[in-house]
C-alpha cells in the first residue's frame, strides 16, 4: 500500500474509484519492485526490494527490508562508532567533521549550531540505525526526516557525499566490523535515505499547493485579498477617492438615479406598509442566519468542538493558536520544528490527558465544512500534514517536565564560583571559536556577565513560561536587528555555552535540557533577525539618509509607507521608523518622515503616509517630544499643503491634522497635551498647532472653560458685595442702619461659608488624601507636601481656603449673636463689645481674601492669547522686581543704623524705625522740600542721604529699569508661545469635561471624513482643513505634490525623479573625491617644487664660495 493509503486509512475508504487509480499504480510500482529486488538477488547481497548499494532511486518510495543477521551486524557497526568516542555529542562532532571536510561548500545548508547539528546527525542516524529491523517503522523515520529536509535541496551527488563521508567515518571507527555486506548494506541504507529525501520533496509539492489554497478558502483569505488590495492601493498610503474622475462620475450617477427615485412615485409608494415590514424581517432573517455560519477556521473550529462535545480539550486552543503558523511554513522544516518544539512546550503545562487525533478530527471536520472543492486530495495533503506535524509533536511530548527538573536542580546546584566560571569561560571559549564575535561585544565586563546570567536564566524560563518566553525573545531579536549582529555568530555561542555546561555538570539530562532549550532560543533569535533584516533596516543602521531614499526606492507605491514603519516577524514586529529614533539615528528618521509626509499622486489616487504614521505610533508626537524633538517641525511642515497658484491674493492652504485633534476611537487627541508637557513655545506656536488650539478652543473649550469659571466669578461677587460694598455702605449710612441689607449681609456670608469654604475644603482635603496614600508628596522636613500643590492656582486656592477657615473662627456677626451691649436691636449686626474685638483681624482676613480671589480671576486671562502674554511677562519680570525692592530694603536698613548712630537732633533720624520710614518715603517721593532744608543745619546727616538717594533713587532704581527691560526682551519672542501653552494646559483640563454629544457634534461638523481639494476640480484627501491666507504670507513656487505619469498599479514602484538619481549623487560625490585627490597632490607637488628650489640656490651659493649666513638667512625670511 502507498503512503498515501497509511497516512489516510479508513478515512477514504468512501472514495473507491480514485484508490483503485491509485492501488493500479501501485501495482505497476510493485511490479518494477519486484524486477529489482530479482536482480538485487543476482548480486547475492541478501537486500530485498528496489534499493541497492550502487544507485540512488529517487522514483519511489517504499520499504527497506533487510536480512536479520545483516542488520544485527550494521547495527554493532554503528554501536562501535558510538562506544569508541567519548560521548554521544564527541560521536555526533566526528559525523560533522567527517561530512564537511569531504564537502566544505556543503555548511551553508545548515544554519543550525554545530554543537545543536552534531547531536541531530547522531541521533536521527541512531534512530534509523535502531528501526532497520522493523520496515514500516524505519519508512514512517525516513519520511519524517524527509518531512523536515523539505525546503533543502537534495540531490543525487550530494546523497553520495554523505554516504561516502559517513561510510568512511564507520570504517576508521569500527574497523573489521565493516565487512563487505555491511559495507553493501550501509550504502544501501544511505541511498534509501537520500533517495527517500529527494522523492518526498518532489512527491509533497502538489499537496503543498493544495494545502495553501484549501487553507486561504478556509480562512476567507479571497475577501480579505481584495480588502488587503484595496488597503494597499491607498490605505496604506490612505489615499482618498478624490484622484480619480471615476469615483465621481459613480457618485453623480447615483446622485440622479436618487433624483429620480424621489420625482417619482413609482411601485414603491404604492407597496403598502405590511409589504415593507416583511421585506425588513426577511432581510433580518437572511443577515442573522449568514452571520451565526462561522466563515473562519477559528470559527468553525470551535463550532465543532462544541458539537463534537470536546470542549473540555482546553489544550486544543494551544494547538490552534499555532496552527496557521505551522501550515503557512510546512515547507519550512526549520520553522516547523521551531514551532512544534514550542508548541510542546505549552501542551505541557496541561495535566489532562491529550490526544492529539481528537484534534485531526476537528480539523478536518472543520476544512470539510468550509472548502467547496474537498475533494480525496485534500484528504491526503491534510491527513499527512498532521501525520508529520504528530509525529514531531510526539517525539518531544512528556521530555519537557523531566528536562526542566534536570535543568532547574542543575542550576541550584551552582554557587557562586561556578556561576562566575560559566560568566567568564563562555566568553572564552566563544572567542576562541569564532574571534570576529570579539567586535560585536563591546561592553564591559559586567554587562557580559549580566547577559550571560540572563541567557541561563532564559533556557530555564523557556520551560517554565514558552508562550511569553517566546515573545519575548522575538522582541529582543527584532531589537539585535538594529545591533547588525550577524546570525553566524549564534552558532558558536551556543556551542560555546554547551561545551561551558559540560564541564560543570555530571548528568547528561541536565546537559540535554540546556542545549535543547538554547537551541529553541538561537533558532528564534537567528529566525526573528533573518526575516526582520530588510534593506531599510540597514539603511538606519547605518543611519544614512541617501541608503534609506534607496531602500524605498524600490518598494512599491502601495506599500512603501509600510516598509518604513513595520517589519512583520510571527507575532512580533517592530517599526523601522521607531528604532531609527532609538537608536539616535536621526538622520534616517528625518529621511522616514520626510517620505511619509511627502504627497505622491497618479491619475487613480493620492499617497500620503500621514493617516498610517498615526495608525502605527498613536504617541508618536509623545515620542518625538521625549526622544528626537528636532523632528516635530518637519513633522508639522509635513501636514501642511500650500498651492503654489493664487487666487484673488489668496492662497489655498491644506492642514492635515485629523489625528492631532481625535484619536483612533473618535475621543479627543492628546497631542495637545503633548506639546503643552513639552514646553516649547516656539513648536506651539507652529501653524499647525495654532490652528488646532485655536479650532479646539474657539468652537469646544471656551464655552466649557466659561462653564467652568462661572461658579467662581458668582462666588466672587458674592464675597464682594458681603464684605466690601454692603458693609460699608452699612457703616457710612447717616440715616438708621437697614435691617434688610444686614439679612443681605448675613445671607451672602452664610452662602460663602457653605457653598465656597466647604467645596474648598472637601476639594484640598481629597486631594491631599490621595496625594498621601498614593506616595505623591515632597517631604520639607516633617512636612508632606503634595504634589498638586506646585501649581500655583491650587496654592493660592489652599491660602484662600485657610484664610476663609480663620474668617469664619473670627466672624463678628456670630460673636454677636443673643450678646447684649450692641448700639442698636438689629438682627445680624456686629456692633457689640464682642464683635467689635474681633472685627480688626477680620477685616485683615477679609482683604487678603479679595486679593486672592482677585489672584485667581487672573487665570481667565487665556481667554485672550494678548493678555495672556502680557500676564506671563509680568510674572516672568516679577522676580527682578522683588530683587530690586531687597536691594533698596537692604539700602535703608543700612542708612537707618548710619545715620542713627551720628550725632544730630533732627527729628526725622532720631531713631531707627523713624529713620528707616522717612529714608523709604524719600525714596518713593513722598518727602516733601521743607524737610530736606532742615537738614542744612547737619551736613553729616546731609551727606548720608544724599548717598542714600544716589544709590536708591539713581543706581537702583535705573537698575530695575535695566533688568525689567533685559528680561522682557528675552520673554518677549516667546510670550505668545507661553500664552498658548498656558492655553493648552488649560485646554488638556477642561475637555474631559466635554459631554460625548458635545464633542461628536464637533468633528462632524469638521467634516475631517470629506475629501478637499488642491485646486478646482482636484478633489484630493481627506483628514484635514482647508483655510485661505495671503499670498503673500508663505510663498510657495514649487508644487508640494509629487505627480507621476506612466501605470498607476500599487504593486509597482515609483519613477524616479528627474535630476534626484542615485547614480548621479554618486557621480557628484565620486567627482568631489577626485578634485580633492587632486588638490592634495597638487599641494604635496607645490610644496616639493618650493623645497627644491630651495635647496638647489643654497647648493649653488656654496659651490660659487664662502656662504653669507646673515644674507642667506635674510633672503629666506623674505621669500
Amino acid at each position: 500500500m502507498s503512503i498515501e493509503e497509511e497516512s489516510v486509512g479508513d478515512a477514504l475508504e468512501e472514495r473507491d474509484e480514485d484508490m483503485g487509480e491509485e492501488e493500479e499504480e501501485e501495482g505497476e510500482g510493485e511490479e518494477d519492485g519486484e524486477d529489482m529486488e530479482g536482480e538485487e538477488d543476482e548480486e547475492g547481497e541478501g537486500i530485498s526490494g528496489p534499493y541497492n548499494a550502487t544507485e540512488v532511486n529517487d522514483q519511489i518510495f517504499d520499504e527497506l527490508k533487510l536480512p536479520q543477521e545483516l542488520v544485527q551486524d550494521v547495527q554493532k557497526a554503528w554501536q562501535a562508532l558510538l562506544s569508541g568516542a567519548e560521548s554521544r555529542e564527541a560521536a555526533g562532532e566526528a559525523i560533522y567533521g567527517a561530512l564537511f571536510d569531504a564537502a566544505p561548500s556543503l555548511q551553508g545548508l545548515f544554519k543550525t549550531p554545530r554543537a545543536v547539528m552534531s547531536m541531530r546527525f547522531v541521533n536521527g542516524i541512531h534512530q534509523i540505525m535502531s528501526s532497520l529491523g522493523d520496515p514500516k517503522e524505519l519508512k514512517t523515520q525516513v519520511e519524517t526526516l524527509g518531512f523536515q529536509h523539505l525546503d533543502l535541496e537534495v540531490t543525487i551527488p550530494r546523497v553520495a557525499i554523505f554516504r561516502d563521508a559517513i561510510i568512511e567515518l564507520l570504517i576508521v571507527e569500527a574497523g573489521p566490523l565493516v565487512t563487505p555486506q555491511v559495507h553493501n548494506a550501509l550504502c544501501t541504507i544511505l541511498n534509501y535515505i537520500g533517495g527517500s529525501y529527494i522523492y518526498i520533496r518532489a512527491k509533497f509539492s502538489e499537496r503543498l499547493k493544495t494545502i495553501a489554497s484549501s487553507w486561504a478558502h478556509a480562512n476567507n483569505k479571497a475577501v480579505k485579498d481584495e480588502v488587503l488590495e484595496a488597503h494597499d492601493g491607498g490605505g496604506e498610503q490612505n489615499e482618498r477617492s478624490g484622484g480619480s474622475n471615476e469615483p465621481r462620475e459613480a457618485k453623480s450617477e447615483t446622485h440622479k438615479k436618487r433624483s429620480n427615485w424621489g420625482l417619482s412615485s413609482g411601485k414603491a409608494a404604492k407597496q403598502s406598509a405590511k409589504q415593507l415590514n416583511e421585506q425588513a424581517a426577511a432581510k433580518e432573517k437572511n443577515e442573522f442566519q449568514n452571520a451565526s455560519i462561522p466563515k473562519t477556521f477559528d470559527d468553525m473550529f470551535a463550532f465543532n468542538v462544541a458539537v463534537m462535545g470536546m470542549s473540555g480539550a482546553t489544550w486544543m486552543s494551544e494547538i490552534l493558536s499555532s496552527f496557521g503558523t505551522i501550515v503557512t511554513n510546512v515547507s519550512n522544516s526549520y520553522r516547523l520544528q521551531e514551532e512544534c518544539d514550542v508548541l510542546s512546550l505549552r501542551l505541557a503545562k496541561y495535566n489532562q490527558p491529550i490526544n492529539l487525533s481528537e484534534f485531526k478530527s476537528v480539523m478536518l471536520a472543520s476544512l470539510r465544512s468550509l472548502c467547496k472543492d474537498w475533494d480525496s486530495n485534500h484528504e491526503v495533503a491534510w491527513s499527512w500534514l498532521w501525520s508529520n506535524v504528530e509525529r514531531l509533536v510526539k517525539s518531544t511530548m512528556g521530555k519537557p517536565r523531566q528536562q526542566e527538573a534536570a535543568l532547574a536542580n542543575f542550576l541550584r546546584g551552582l554557587d557562586d564560583n561556578a556561576q562566575m566560571v560559566i560568566r567568564r569561560e563562555v566568553y572564552v571559549k566563544f572567542f576562541s571559536i569564532a574571534p570576529a564575535g570579539q567586535d560585536y561585544f563591546k561592553q564591559s565586563s559586567t554587562r557580559l556577565h549580566f547577559i550571560a546570567d540572563k541567557l541561563v536564566a532564559m533556557t530555564l524560563e523557556t520551560y517554565r513560561d514558552p508562550k511569553k518566553l517566546v515573545i519575548d525573545i522575538s522582541a529582543m531579536g527584532l531589537r539585535h536587528v538594529g545591533y547588525a549582529v550577524p546570525t553566524d555568530l549564534f552558532g558558536p555561542f551556543v556551542s560555546a555555552c554547551v561545551q561551558v555546561v559540560r564541564e560543570l555538570t555530571t548528568t547528561e539530562a541536565s546537559e540535554e535540557a540546556f542545549r535543547w532549550s538554547l537551541s529553541l532560543i538561537s533558532r528564534i533569535l537567528v529566525r526573528v533577525i533573518t526575516e526582520g533584516s530588510t534593506v531599510v533596516m540597514r539603511a538606519i543602521n547605518a543611519n544614512s539618509a541617501k541608503m534609506l531614499r534607496r531602500a524605498v526606492d524600490c518598494a512599491p507605491r502601495g506599500q512603501r509607507a509600510l516598509w518604513t514603519l513595520n517589519v512583520q516577524v510571527g507575532t512580533q514586529s517592530i517599526s523601522p521608523f521607531l528604532l531609527s529614533i532609538q537608536t539616535g539615528s536621526l538622520e534616517a528618521s528625518e529621511a522616514i518622515l520626510v517620505d511619509l509626509l511627502t504627497i505622491r499622486a497618479d491619475r487613480d489616487r493620492y499617497y500620503y503616509g500621514v493617516d498610517m504614521l498615526f495608525q502605527r505610533h498613536p504617541d508618536v508626537i509623545k515620542r518625538l517630544t521625549l526622544d528626537a524633538p528636532p523632528l516635530l517641525p518637519i513633522l508639522f511642515d509635513g501636514m501642511v499643503w500650500r498651492s503654489r497658484t493664487t487666487e484673488n491674493g489668496l492662497r489655498r492652504v491644506n492642514y492635515y491634522v485629523e489625528h492631532l485633534i481625535k484619536d483612533s476611537e473618535g475621543g479627543f487627541a492628546r497631542a495637545i497635551e503633548w506639546i503643552t508637557e513639552y514646553q516649547d513655545p516656539k513648536v506651539v506656536c507652529h501653524p499647525v498647532m495654532a490652528l488646532v488650539m485655536d479650532t479646539v478652543w474657539i468652537r469646544v473649550a471656551f464655552r466649557s472653560f466659561l462653564a467652568s469659571k462661572a461658579w467662581f466669578l458668582f462666588t466672587l461677587v458674592i464675597f464682594v458685595l458681603s464684605q466690601s460694598l454692603l458693609p460699608q455702605e452699612q457703616l457710612h449710612d447717616e440715616k438708621q442702619p437697614s435691617q434688610s441689607k444686614l439679612y443681605a449681609i448675613f445671607a451672602m456670608r452664610v452662602f460663602i461659608y457653605c457653598f465656597s469654604m466647604g467645596q474648598r475644603v472637601f476639594h484640598h482635603v481629597r486631594l491631599s488624601a490621595r496625594g498621601i496614600r498614593m506616595g505623591q508628596v515632597k517631604w520639607v522636613k516633617c512636612i508632606p507636601i503634595p504634589d498638586y500643590l506646585h501649581l500655583w492656582q491650587e496654592s493660592v486656592a489652599l491660602f484662600l481656603t485657610l484664610f476663609l477657615v480663620l474668617m469664619l473662627c473670627t466672624e463678628p456677626i456670630l460673636y454677636c449673636l443673643g450678646k447684649d451691649g450692641s448700639d442698636n436691636d438689629l438682627l445680624f449686626s456686629w456692633e457689640c463689645d464682642a464683635g467689635k474685638s474681633v472685627l480688626w483681624a477680620y477685616s485683615i482676613l477679609s482683604s487678603c481674601c479679595t486679593v486672592l480671589y482677585f489672584v485667581l480671576l487672573t487665570d481667565l486671562s487665556v481667554l485672550s492669547t494678548k493678555v495672556s502674554a502680557f500676564v506671563l511677562v509680568c510674572r516672568r519680570v516679577l522676580t527682578e522686581v522683588m530683587l530690586s525692592f531687597g536691594a533698596t530694603a537692604f539700602v535703608i536698613v543700612v542708612f537707618a543704623f548710619a545715620v542713627n548712630a551720628l550725632d544730630h537732633d533732627d527729628e526725622n533720624y532720631t531713631s531707627f524705625d523713624k529713620a528707616m520710614l522717612h529714608l523709604a518715603r524719600m525714596s518713593l517721593g513722598m518727602v516733601s522740600g521743607h524737610d530736606h532744608d532742615n537738614l542744612r543745619n547737619h551736613p553729616l546727616l546731609q551727606i548720608a542721604v544724599l548717598v542714600y538717594l544716589i544709590l536708591s533713587v539713581v543706581f537702583l532704581l535705573n537698575l530695575l529699569i535695566a533688568q525689567l527691560t533685559c528680561a522682557y526682551q528675552a520673554t518677549f519672542w516667546d510670550m505668545v508661545g507661553y500664552a498658548r501653552l498656558n492655553r493648552g494646559s488649560i485646554m488638556t483640563e477642561i475637555m474631559p469635561t466635554v459631554s460625548q454629544k458635545r464633542w461628536d457634534g464637533f468633528v462632524r461638523a469638521l467634516e475631517l471624513d470629506v475629501p478637499i481639494e488642491f485646486g478646482e476640480g482636484d478633489i484630493g484627501l481627506a483628514g484635514g482643513i482647508q483655510v485661505f491666507e495671503p499670498a503673500s504670507a508663505n510663498i510657495t513656487t514649487v508644487d508640494l505634490i509629487k505627480r507621476y505619469g506612466g501605470s498607476t498599479s500599487p504593486d509597482n514602484q515609483w519613477p524616479a525623479e528627474e535630476g534626484a538619481s542615485p547614480e548621479d549623487e554618486d557621480k557628484f560625490e565620486r567627482l568631489e573625491k577626485l578634485i580633492e585627490k587632486s588638490m592634495k597632490k597638487m599641494t604635496k607637488s607645490a610644496r616639493g617644487k618650493n623645497a627644491g628650489s630651495t635647496l638647489s640656490s643654497m647648493g649653488g651659493s656654496s659651490s660659487s664660495g664662502p656662504v653669507d649666513l646673515s644674507s642667506s638667512a635674510g633672503s629666506q625670511g623674505d621669500r
